[in-house]
């Protein structure tokens, strides 16, 4: 009787090496590799096969017939605190005792900085996280094909579903909202969870190919994402005309040090500088597999779910308007290259002479001045509330429920 046995890496690992290379030029720069680091190598491979333990331990007790979680349980502890629930099951206390235990590196002060930082570079940070980070990041195997398998981004849930992710960003970068009674903290925990039920459902299920990919959702796929959303949004911003300070870098990089935490990243992978996050993400490029169907599906969904925005006024212009601007960004942020790899029109990058301008006026020179700052902050508060009127239109804006 022969026994299977877990391989140390999934095949994806490396399987796209000299890809990962050209498209991560930049990041070996900023992030100043020398040679690939192989140690941190083996690391991201093995990681492809660990997950959020934490999570996961909590999503089993909710599967459990004794001491088991509902989510009436979960939605009490997470909103009035664990206290609040009358015998509480082990494992939703265990959970909540790890939450609620602030590392002692945290600096709220510095937490709200980097909040405040995130907030000042207004609608930009919303172009790069859509761009750069989400459509940029479905140029890789693995969690674009989990995303089409939930059906997270395609048809109808395309536009709520990336509402709902500037939602989380914006809920996170409010004064305080990482404080235990904040909104960007519950919902932090609340994603948490629902990542942890995901990978819970796709690991025992054969469709999932847990050899090629590794564990559905996992540390070093985290990792990765929250390198998206702190290291490639600083550079984007740059991109953009943006004035980032040394300053703005280290609270940025702060703020989402703690939202990794509370994500269940592993603690050794989260960067408390720009350039380790960059180094970083130099190395998960190189661990990277090829562009699979998934990749184009996904891009083309958000493009088509561009003439499903809302607008209150002269729509179906705006609509066209805000689709052929997309893809204008898309080239300058992934080359032809990057737009072949997904299927996209190459158009030419003619918002990035309009856009640079502005934002080196506004935020290179106006934004150096008390009266600077105050438009600056003034003008990103305008620009949240109409992105999220785009996405939810009269709807209230939020994240999506968990699943019973």
């Amino acid at each position: 009787m022969t026994t299977q046995t877990t391989p140390a890496f999934p095949g994806r690992f490396r399987a796209a090496e000299q890809r990962g290379e050209r498209i991560g030029r930049v990041l070996k720069t900023v992030g100043r590799v020398g040679e690939v680091d192989e140690d941190l190598m083996a690391l991201i491979g093995q990681r492809f096969m660990q997950r959020d333990e934490i999570g996961a331990a909590l999503v089993r007790a909710m599967r459990a017939r004794e001491d088991r979680v509902t989510m009436a349980q979960f939605g009490q502890a997470l909103e009035h605190g664990i206290d609040t629930v009358h015998d509480a099951p082990p494992a939703l206390a265990d959970f909540f005792a790890h939450v609620d235990a602030v590392p002692d590196w945290v600096d709220m002060d510095l937490v709200n900085r980097g909040a405040l930082a995130y907030r000042r570079f207004g609608r930009s940070a919303a172009d790069v996280l859509l761009q750069l980070s989400l459509i940029g990041g479905y140029r890789f195997g693995g969690p674009t094909d989990l995303l089409v398998m939930t059906g997270g981004l395609s048809g109808d849930m395309t536009m709520r579903r990336l509402g709902e992710t500037q939602k989380w960003g914006i809920a996170i970068s409010e004064h305080d909202a990482m404080r235990r009674d904040g909104e960007g903290w519950r919902l932090t925990v609340h994603v948490r969870l629902m990542h942890a039920m995901v990978n819970h459902r796709f690991e025992s299920e054969d469709h999932w190919d847990t050899a090629h990919w590794g564990l559905p959702i996992n540390q070093t796929d985290q990792a990765a994402t929250l390198g998206l959303f702190n290291g490639a949004l600083l550079l984007g911003v740059r991109a953009l005309g943006v004035r980032v300070t040394r300053e703005d870098s280290a609270a940025v990089m702060h703020l989402w040090k703690y939202v990794g935490w509370l994500m269940g990243v592993d603690e050794d992978w989260l960067a408390e500088t720009e350039r380790e996050q960059h180094r970083f993400n130099y190395h998960v490029l190189l661990a990277q597999d090829d562009v699979t169907p998934a990749g184009p599906a996904l891009a083309g969904a958000i493009l088509d779910a561009q003439d499903t925005l809302h607008f209150h006024r002269f729509a179906a212009l705006r609509r066209r308007y805000t689709r052929a601007r997309l893809l204008s960004m898309l080239r300058m942020f992934l080359g032809r290259d990057g737009l072949r790899d997904l299927d996209l029109p190459v158009r030419l990058p003619w918002m990035a002479p309009l856009l640079l301008p502005r934002n080196v006026i506004t935020h290179h020179v106006l934004g150096r001045t008390h009266w600077g700052e105050r438009r600056l902050l003034a003008q990103a508060a305008k620009d949240r509330q109409e992105i999220q009127y785009r996405y939810f239109g009269d709807d209230a804006p939020q994240v999506a429920d968990l699943p019973a």
